[in-house]
């Protein structure tokens, strides 16, 4: 609409209206209201028509300058007044107070209240003296109508429009907060799916890398050997395969995932282990306290990093692990304990690590892994009471 309708061109149209209704005005008699006869005698009466031209001139000014606009009118509206005073003249002028109020700096708007409740009561004061009554009163009226109250209207516009745009301007930016918010929320879902395909298809696939290396390093391998590894890597794939499927699926569901029957926990660390040691990993077991029932959130977490840490301790390290796996009232504590890899350093992208911390730390719990004395160390220890109090 703006570009269809210049803003110059509204202030055209309300100053041509504005001067035409003044000349209907004039022509009705609406000239000398104020003092009945021009101070200058002789002065033919269309001359009011020169300060009426200013003053319509005035509202061309109203965005662009109207500090400038109305004080042209000031001058114009009191050259009108010396000359007797035309209404027509003095409507035209409430405007430019109105524009001055609405469209001026702040300060145009203080000094257009102050002075004109000035003038109203200078003019109040000099009515009664004049008149020799307090009948005179009336021509502060006159000036309280002519310019306090187009002020008051103005300011009362201008506060509106400040309103407003301090609202449109908080939409936008709770518009850009919540934009944030659900590329934040993207990201964070996108980092959750990476963790879990990481810890779904990289378990399984190291487990195969490991069996297919052990194959091709042997000098001269057995078809029983090779059977076995063949084997293995199958029973890999598969797994891999089912979890793959079963994490698409919670994926695919709405609030499936948090039932606890379709989410591993810590009552498959049979399996985990028993799947380690099929794949060559010897495990030292040591449990205490898996009879309590987790929160999902912490249960789901321990059994991913009770896989994790032994895939870790399978790359990193060389040898029996040792898992303890302990739940009691206030944590659930994984330690994994090896002898360490003597090429371990150059083993794995650390991917697995970050994920496992990453899961700890959502659970305000801690997890801390490395090479220590000469072996491969891993300790995570995730907090109880603080998930059932949060409802987790």
């Amino acid at each position: 609409m703006t570009a269809r309708w210049p803003s110059w061109r509204t202030d055209l149209v309300i100053s041509l209206v504005s001067f035409l209704g003044g000349l209907v005005l004039y022509a009705a008699g609406g000239w000398r209201m104020f003092l009945g006869a021009s101070l200058w005698s002789g002065v033919p009466h269309w001359v009011l028509l020169v300060p009426l031209a200013v003053m319509a001139g005035c509202c061309l000014l109203r965005r662009v300058a109207p500090g400038t606009g109305e004080a042209i009118g000031l001058v114009a509206l009191a050259a009108d007044t010396l000359l007797g005073g035309s209404l027509g003249t003095a409507l035209i002028f409430t405007q430019v107070v109105y524009d001055a109020c609405v469209y001026g700096r702040p300060w145009l708007w203080r000094a257009n209240l102050i002075g004109s409740v000035a003038a109203s009561v200078l003019a109040a004061a000099v009515g009664v003296v004049a008149a020799g009554d307090w009948r005179g009163v009336v021509l502060g009226l006159v000036v309280a109508l002519v310019a306090v109250l187009p002020t008051l209207t103005g300011i009362s516009v201008r506060q509106y429009r400040d309103q407003a745009r301090v609202q449109r301007l908080r939409a936008e930016q709770t518009a850009r907060l919540a934009a944030w918010e659900r590329r934040q929320a993207v990201a964070d879902e996108r980092a959750r799916m990476a963790r879990e395909l990481h810890d779904v298809v990289a378990n399984q696939l190291s487990a195969i890398a490991i069996h297919a290396t052990a194959v091709l390093s042997a000098p001269d391998p057995s078809p029983q050997l090779v059977r076995q590894a063949v084997e293995q890597i199958r029973q890999s794939s598969v797994s891999g395969l089912a979890e793959m499927r079963q994490m698409i699926g919670l994926l695919r569901e709405d609030g499936g995932s948090d039932d606890p029957a379709t989410r591993p926990g810590l009552a498959s660390l049979p399996q985990l282990v028993a799947q380690a040691r099929a794949d060559g990993l010897a495990v030292d077991l040591h449990t205490a306290g898996l009879d309590r029932v987790l929160p999902v959130s912490v249960d789901f977490a321990a059994h991913r990093i009770v896989r994790e840490s032994l895939t870790n301790a399978w790359k990193h390290g060389t040898g029996a692990v040792v898992l303890n796996v302990d739940v009691d009232g206030d944590r659930v504590l994984i330690e994994t304990d090896n002898a360490l890899r003597p090429d371990a350093a150059s083993t794995g992208s650390g991917h697995g690590l970050i994920g496992m911390r990453e899961r700890a730390a959502l659970l305000d719990g801690t997890l801390t892994a490395g090479a220590e004395d000469g072996r491969w160390r891993l300790r995570a220890s995730l907090p109880v009471r603080h998930t059932e109090e949060a409802g987790v």
